[in-house]
């Protein structure tokens, strides 16, 4: 057994790859005080700062290190929706996005909320509206991914709802604290080793 070396400018972390291959028997939704807002065309600047705040404690970075044109080819595309899950307030705590550009496949690309909202069910009624939307009548797979760096209750949580692990890699990339797309102190679970530059 051998330990690989990773960069103290670098993170490494276990991907699990999830999939679903039967539309889940219809039950009731879970209440929740949220409601889902899809963004036609989102805005950048608030796409970006939802992916932040949502993403930020778990470093997902992949998003904040495009530029404009780049993430608007993806989040603009015809096939890709994105929501915005929103409080009694209209304030955004959560978002959910879905690619159906594959034949007969949904991949769950972000599902995520603010931390404060977990471990208090909301993530089973994000879940209900996600895969209400994800199984359209041509899809027959449903894929979703989470890793070592997301919430430690991630990979559990998707098997509960019916997905099953079929592959798992080992991703490795530049701290995005270190490149300022994060905080320094974002993700205070995850040691930052080496200075920014």
């Amino acid at each position: 057994m051998a330990l690989t070396p990773v960069p103290g400018d670098q993170l490494a972390t276990i991907v699990t790859s999830l999939e679903m291959t039967r539309r889940p028997p219809l039950r009731p939704a879970p209440d929740a005080p949220l409601r889902l807002v899809h963004w036609p065309a989102p805005d950048l600047d608030k796409y970006r700062a939802l992916f932040r705040r949502v993403g930020g404690p778990w470093l997902w970075y992949s998003r904040l290190a495009m530029d404009d044109a780049r993430l608007a080819e993806i989040v603009h595309a015809p096939a890709v929706s994105v929501f915005a899950a929103v409080d009694r307030a209209g304030i955004e705590v959560g978002m959910l996005e879905l690619d159906h550009a594959r034949p007969a496949t949904c991949e769950i690309c972000y599902f995520g909320l603010v931390p404060e909202l977990a471990g208090k069910g909301h993530g089973r009624w994000l879940m209900s509206e996600a895969l209400t939307r994800a199984w359209r009548a041509e899809v027959r797979r449903v894929t979703v991914n989470t890793c070592t760096l997301d919430h430690p209750s991630a990979l559990n949580f998707y098997r509960a709802q019916g997905f099953v692990a079929v592959k798992r890699t080992i991703e490795t990339f530049p701290d995005p604290r270190l490149l300022g797309l994060l905080p320094a102190d974002a993700a205070p679970q995850v040691p930052l080793l080496a200075s920014r530059r």
